[in-house]
C-alpha cells in the first residue's frame, strides 16, 4: 500500500469543514446520550442515525444484523472497498453524572462512549460526502449489540461482507486515561478474548453446630477460588497474558445453616488461542479436583465468548503511517499497549483484514462507570483520521 505524502496537519481542509459542522454532531451525540437503548433495541438510535445518512446522499440499508445499519457510498471508476464500523448500544447501568443530556432512559447508559464512536463515523461521513475525494466505495457498518457479544455475528450472519465487500475494515474505541485525542495502534492481539464459566459446587446441608455430618460446598469453594490463582502463576507461560476473575459467588442464607451448594461466575481472558483453551481445560479440572477433595461435586457450565481482537499487520501499519501523516507527532501514543478488555468487532478482523484503533478520552472515569463521560473533544480529529484513511486508502 502506498502512502501520499502531501501533507496536511492541524488546519488542513478536513479539520476546517469538520470544525464548520460540529456544533451539529456534538448536539447529535448529546441526543442519542440522553435516550441510549440496549443491544438489539436501538430502534430509535438507529433511525437517528439512518436519516442523517441519508440527507448525506448514502445508499442506506436498515434492520441489518436486527437493528444495524449499513451505509454506501461510491465515487469515480476505482474498484477499492473501504469498511469503517462504529457501535451504538448503550450498557445496563443507571447513569450518574450531573450532565445536562444525561440518559432519560432509568437504568440506561452510554457508559463505554458508542454515541461518541456513532458521532464521530457520522462527522467523517458528512465530510466524505460533501468535500471528500476519493475513488472506490466507502462503507459504513454502524453495528449493534457489541455489548452483549452479538451484534457482529448477527450482521455478519445477515452476510455483511458478502453484500457489502470490503478490502480492509476499520474500528476505533476511546480510552480513558490516555492523552485526548491521541490515537494508539497495536499489531497483533489488540484486545483480550472472553469467556465466562458457570460452576456450582454442591455439597450437603447441615446446622452449622454439626459440620461433620455435612458436606461443606462453602469450604470447597474457598479452597476452589485459591486454587484458580495457580492457572496464570503455574499453567500459562509468564510472557502470555491471561485473566482469571471471579466475579461472583453466592451460597446460603444464614450464618448457622451450611448450604446445599454455592454457585460461582467466572470471567476469563487471552490473547492467545492456544492460552484460552488452556483456561478452559485447568477450569475443569481445578473444579472437579478441588470439590471431590471436600466429598463435593462440581457442576460446571463454560461459556465460550468472542475472540481475541487481532490487528492485522499490514492495516495496522498503513492506518499509523495515515496518522503520522496528517497529525502531529504528539498525537500519537507511542508504545500503547493491548489492553485486556473484549469486543466483538474480533469476529469483522477474523472475517477481513483490518485494524482496531484506540483514541484518548483524557483523565476522567473509566469505561463501564456510572459516572463516565464522553470527551466531545476527541470527535474531531478521531473523525479526521477516518476522512484520511479512506481518502488515502481509496486513492
Amino acid at each position: 500500500m502506498n502512502i501520499r505524502t502531501d501533507g496536511g496537519h492541524r488546519d488542513d481542509a478536513a479539520a476546517r469543514g469538520i470544525r464548520a459542522f460540529i456544533s451539529e454532531i456534538v448536539a447529535l451525540r448529546h441526543d442519542l446520550h440522553s435516550q441510549p437503548e440496549l443491544a438489539f433495541k436501538e430502534t430509535r438510535t438507529a433511525g437517528v442515525i439512518a436519516r442523517f445518512l441519508l440527507s448525506c446522499g448514502y445508499t442506506v440499508q436498515e434492520g441489518f444484523g436486527r437493528t444495524g445499519i449499513v451505509a454506501t457510498l461510491k465515487r469515480g471508476t476505482g474498484n477499492k472497498r473501504l469498511g469503517l464500523r462504529a457501535d451504538f448500544d448503550a450498557l445496563p447501568i443507571r447513569e450518574e453524572t450531573d450532565l445536562p443530556f444525561a440518559s432519560r432512559n432509568e437504568g440506561v447508559m452510554h457508559a463505554c462512549g458508542h454515541d461518541g464512536h456513532t458521532a464521530i463515523l457520522l462527522a467523517a461521513a458528512r465530510y466524505l460526502a460533501e468535500s471528500g475525494r476519493f475513488d472506490g466505495t466507502l462503507t459504513l457498518i454502524f453495528q449493534p449489540a457489541e455489548e452483549i457479544g452479538a451484534g457482529a455475528k448477527a450482521m455478519i450472519g445477515d452476510g455483511l461482507f458478502e453484500r457489502f465487500p470490503v478490502d480492509a475494515v476499520f474500528g476505533l474505541h476511546n480510552w480513558p486515561g490516555v492523552p485526548t485525542g491521541a490515537f494508539g495502534f497495536v499489531e497483533g492481539p489488540a484486545m483480550a478474548s472472553v469467556d465466562k464459566a458457570s460452576i456450582r459446587i454442591r455439597g450437603k446441608g447441615g446446622h452449622g453446630a454439626q459440620p461433620h455430618e455435612a458436606v461443606d460446598p462453602v469450604l470447597a469453594s474457598a479452597s476452589f477460588v485459591t486454587a484458580l490463582q495457580s492457572i496464570v502463576s503455574r499453567n500459562v507461560d509468564p510472557l502470555d497474558m491471561a485473566v482469571v476473575t471471579v466475579g461472583s459467588i453466592h451460597g446460603g442464607t444464614a450464618s448457622n445453616v451450611i448450604p446445599e451448594s454455592v454457585e460461582l461466575q467466572l470471567t476469563l481472558r487471552a490473547f492467545s488461542p492456544a492460552v484460552r483453551t488452556r483456561l478452559e481445560e485447568r477450569i475443569h479440572a481445578l473444579a472437579r479436583a478441588q470439590a471431590e477433595s471436600f466429598g463435593a461435586v462440581a457442576e460446571i457450565e463454560f461459556l465460550r465468548g468472542f475472540p481475541p481482537v487481532v490487528n492485522h499487520a499490514s492495516e495496522t501499519d498503513f492506518v499509523r503511517r495515515v496518522a503520522l501523516e496528517s497529525f502531529p507527532p504528539d498525537a500519537i501514543e507511542e508504545g500503547f499497549r493491548p489492553r485486556t478488555a473484549s469486543e466483538d468487532f474480533a469476529y469483522m478482523l477474523e472475517a477481513r483484514p483490518g485494524s482496531y484503533i484506540f483514541v484518548g478520552n483524557g483523565e476522567g472515569a473509566p469505561l463501564h462507570s456510572p459516572h463516565y463521560r464522553f470527551n466531545d473533544a476527541i470527535i474531531e480529529p478521531a473523525a479526521r483520521l477516518w476522512v484520511k484513511l479512506a481518502e488515502t486508502f481509496l486513492s
